[in-house]
């Protein structure tokens, strides 16, 4: 089964790349660490990213008796999918392998197990984010960690002139970008409830909210979270599909108050249709990641200083905040496997970690809370502190569309888009509710079977 990897706009700005090599003595390596090891990692869109990474690989190779190579592999045309498949089913290959979000599950049989390098890593700065064990750990195995570099979440991006001059809401005071603390009210009454009477003002003066709606990997990214905030669930962690709710009605019925204060065209938009639409100055907001500001920053510098990343609502059940993680594995097949784990640790220091965030502009977001400190998502400007609430910082959850699914079946609840094309076909295709839910259950009797 070939799955659609999760793909952004290129970033235009070059970052600035550290070159100096990480402070501090070299990591001890074990008896076994040395040799050679070839990683398999994707190609980052950031300029100069690639670049710090293999800076910090390789004075961990030279301090360490280690001959690294690293492949960076894109994710046009799934070529860095088609590259794991085709390592696993040959049993030869790179020995370290990066895998979009859901190809742990998919390759679980192939991976080495590496419940230690997560103790390691753990015990030192903290636990991971659930996200992470749900997609990395099978049968109660870790068979991959997160990646320090690739992963990104789905926050909202508005600009904050828009939303106080229409709307009468003060996204500032509501989450401050400076680092004071929050006032607890405030961040309580951005739900959905109010989040849809500033939508329809916003609609109401052509400043509308926008996001895809359709088979597209945006358009999970920001409805999944939004169905969960309702309690709606697709697929139980058992395997029940669970889709037919109360839940799910009500989140559908929100859908079709929210898509009728949004553009007409949404559901043709593609990945970078937020994007263009946010740019243009036509939006008021968005979910995405900082990509459409980063482009703002070259093409409308006067929009990028209006906007800024903060939380999303709240529902009945929760605040939750898309996320697409990438995932480190090693090849069961690896003939240095404990170089492999040594590096895997190594590159999860924290020394490494500030090296990568500052090469990769704080686009990248670790899945370890521990590393939220950082100063890169406070310094990065216009305005200043934008990207300050990219980390979650508050109450939200970060999630996949798809969970709390089994991941063989979440995995085809994202990749065939079910939850947008639900909202499609009740909000724009003329079914009802229980028509729409009852196609819904339909496709995941066909997951199932499949």
């Amino acid at each position: 089964m070939i799955l659609k990897p999760y793909k952004r706009r290129t970033f235009l700005k070059a970052s600035a790349a550290a070159t100096a090599v990480i402070a501090g003595a070299p990591y001890i390596k074990t008896a076994r660490s040395a040799g050679s090891l070839r990683l398999g990692l994707w190609d980052h869109w950031v300029p100069g990213a690639n670049d710090v990474l293999t800076e910090i690989c390789d004075a961990w190779g030279k301090a360490n008796g280690v001959d690294v190579t690293i492949d960076y592999i894109t994710s046009i045309g799934f070529k860095n999918i088609l590259t794991a498949q085709a390592e696993a089913r040959a049993r030869t290959g790179h020995d370290i392998m990066a895998h979009p979000t859901w190809q742990v599950s998919i390759h679980r049989d192939v991976l080495e197990p590496v419940d230690d390098v997560v103790a390691a890593i753990t015990q030192k700065h903290g636990a991971y984010i659930p996200t992470a064990e749900y997609l990395c750990k099978v049968d109660g195995t870790w068979r991959a960690i997160p990646a320090p570099i690739g992963s990104h979440t789905y926050p909202m991006v508005s600009r904050i002139d828009l939303f106080n001059d229409i709307a009468g809401v003060d996204l500032l005071k509501i989450f401050p970008t400076d680092g004071s603390p929050r006032d607890p009210e405030l961040v309580e009454s951005w739900n959905y409830d109010n989040f849809l009477i500033a939508a329809k003002k916003l609609h109401a003066a052509g400043h509308a909210f926008g996001n895809p709606i359709g088979a597209t990997s945006d358009s999970q990214d920001w409805l999944g979270p939004l169905f969960m905030s309702f309690g709606s669930v697709m697929v139980n962690a058992d395997g029940d599909i669970t889709v037919n709710s109360d839940e799910t009605r009500q989140a559908l019925s929100y859908m079709k108050e929210l898509t009728a204060a949004m553009p007409a065209d949404v559901y043709a938009w593609d990945d970078a249709g937020n994007n263009r639409w946010i740019v243009s100055g036509k939006g008021s907001c968005m979910q995405n990641p900082p990509s459409a500001w980063t482009v703002a920053k070259r093409d409308k510098p006067e929009v990028a200083a209006q906007l800024i990343h903060h939380d999303t609502p709240k529902g009945p059940n929760g605040r939750f905040r898309g996320s697409l993680p990438y995932l480190w594995g090693i090849w069961e097949f690896s003939e240095n496997k404990q170089a492999a784990k040594d590096l895997l640790i190594y590159l999860s220091e924290r020394e490494a970690v500030d090296r990568l965030l500052k090469a990769t502009q704080g686009f990248d977001m670790p899945l370890t809370p521990s590393y939220y400190d950082n100063p890169v998502w406070l310094e990065e400007q216009p305005p200043k502190g934008t990207l300050y609430n990219y980390p979650i910082r508050g109450d939200e959850q970060a999630i996949v569309t798809g969970y709390p699914a089994p991941p063989p079946i979440a995995t085809q609840i994202y990749t065939q888009g079910l939850i947008p094309v639900m909202v499609a076909r009740h909000t724009q295709g003329g079914d009802s509710m229980d028509d729409a839910i009852a196609w819904a259950e339909n496709e995941l009797e066909g997951y199932m079977r499949g």
